[in-house]
């Protein structure tokens, strides 16, 4: 098999999990994602809903989760909708899960074809008084296209309208925060794979190869590994484009005294990894660019001691500001005197580092989680301080990955390369 199958019990921990945090007489119901038309007959590559996926791990196209815990038919109290397969789209598309398939990979012993879907609604929403129904409310989302979930909301309303609507989403947040162990297994898998695309390129790094080359070579060692591809995509920058925070183009020839920022990483069954290295063209640092990547190494390393539990993220990012102040004075991009003058609306710091240092990770590279939550033992985050300095064409950023945990942290990416003595060395290899 190219990627281990997580166990049925993950998901039906999942389903025990979000099924306390509901009130009584309540019925949850979260459908698939749609397949997003692109041109002419052409289509986007189906991607699942990750809430649906974290509570079935079901990755196909016409699927609906329908929970009810408190049903008086026990056979009721969760129900998984399936599109049914038949000859042509066996043909043309591969043939579809089987009802006893769906009951493997889930846990949920009553699976129906999606076609039976609206007669079990019509018989089981008159016995709930709430309806909880999935949005997206991540904070950086922009929701213009509308999807399955959301036009479900529409019918459901319009067909009943006296029940009390509730929100799937944050229940669906706090949980999926903190990861169970099967959880971090497949992002330290995704981890892993990420390194061999990383030690892959350091060797075929110099003067003259395309930042599409060095694409092409991370994508060839994920698939190769097991992973279905990037889990985001990929920023292979170099020169002055690595001061370009969401650089994608990755079609400039990399040249001798510059670096190449690479913010690229793997999924693995579903779940991903997130890293960034910044590494010399040449194979060598000049003094100044050393000067820097060892900057923002140390605030990494600054940001790992106090991301920890109770820790609220707001304050966390306050006092890397505080640190990241103190290492931009020392490479003099700015004095004491005028970092003291300077208004709280527009710190100094944010010339030079102006994005976030941590989010959550899961499922979702930017990983869904509760508002004003502290962080918590067995939540997931990167720490990925940066310093872009377009004047004189440095741009770095390093960036790994952390279980938090009760005594300290993990660094599931701890074996990637990182200290610049490596890089240098490896590059020669």
């Amino acid at each position: 098999m190219r990627t281990e199958t997580p166990t049925s019990a993950l998901f039906s921990t999942h389903r025990e999990n979000l099924a306390t945090l509901l009130k009584e007489s309540s019925i949850a119901i979260v459908h698939s994602n749609d397949i997003y038309p692109t041109n002419a007959d052409a289509t986007l590559p189906f991607k699942q809903s990750n809430d649906l996926f974290y509570l079935t791990g079901v990755a196909q196209e016409e699927t609906i989760l329908l929970l009810f815990p408190d049903a008086h038919d026990p056979s009721d109290r969760e129900i998984l909708f399936v599109r049914e397969t038949n000859p042509t789209i066996a043909i043309w598309e591969g043939a579809k899960l089987t009802k006893a398939q769906a009951t493997e990979r889930t846990g949920i012993e009553n699976v129906q074809w999606t076609s039976a879907f609206h007669a079990a609604l019509d018989r089981l929403i008159p016995q709930t008084e709430n309806i909880y129904l999935p949005t997206n409310e991540h904070p950086r989302a922009d929701s213009k296209v509308e999807t399955l979930n959301d036009r479900f909301i529409k019918e459901c309303k319009s067909q009943f309208s006296l029940h009390q609507y509730q929100r799937l989403a944050p229940l669906l947040h706090k949980l999926r925060a903190q990861k169970s162990a099967e959880e971090i297994h497949f992002i330290e898998k995704a981890c892993r794979i990420t390194e061999a695309g990383f030690r892959r390129i350091l060797p075929r790094v110099k003067n003259g190869v395309g930042e599409w080359e060095i694409e092409a070579e991370f994508i060839h060692e994920f698939i190769r590994s097991g992973s279905k591809g990037f889990a985001y995509h990929p920023i292979i920058a170099g020169g002055g484009n690595t001061c370009v925070l969401h650089y994608t183009a990755n079609d400039q020839p990399l040249k001798d005294g510059d670096l190449l920022l690479m913010d690229v990483a793997a999924e693995y069954a579903g779940w991903n990894s997130d890293m960034t290295r910044t590494i010399p063209v040449s194979g060598k640092f000049t003094p100044r660019q050393r000067e820097v990547y060892e900057a923002v190494l140390r605030v990494m390393r600054f940001a790992n001691s106090i991301l920890r539990p109770g820790i609220q993220l707001a304050d966390y990012q306050k006092a890397i500001h505080f640190r990241m102040e103190k290492e931009l004075i020392s490479l003099k991009l700015f004095t004491a005197e005028e970092a003291a003058a300077q208004p709280d609306s527009k710190p100094l710091v944010k010339k030079y580092f102006m994005h976030g240092t941590s989010h959550h990770l899961g499922l979702d590279v930017h990983d869904v989680s509760p508002p004003n939550e502290p962080v918590a033992v067995g939540m997931v985050f990167t720490i990925e301080p940066g310093i872009y300095i377009p004047e004189e064409n440095i741009g770095i950023r390093l960036e790994n990955n952390y279980v938090i945990g009760e005594t300290e942290n993990l660094d599931l990416m701890g074996s990637i390369p990182i200290e610049p003595d490596d890089i240098e060395r490896l590059m020669k290899a």
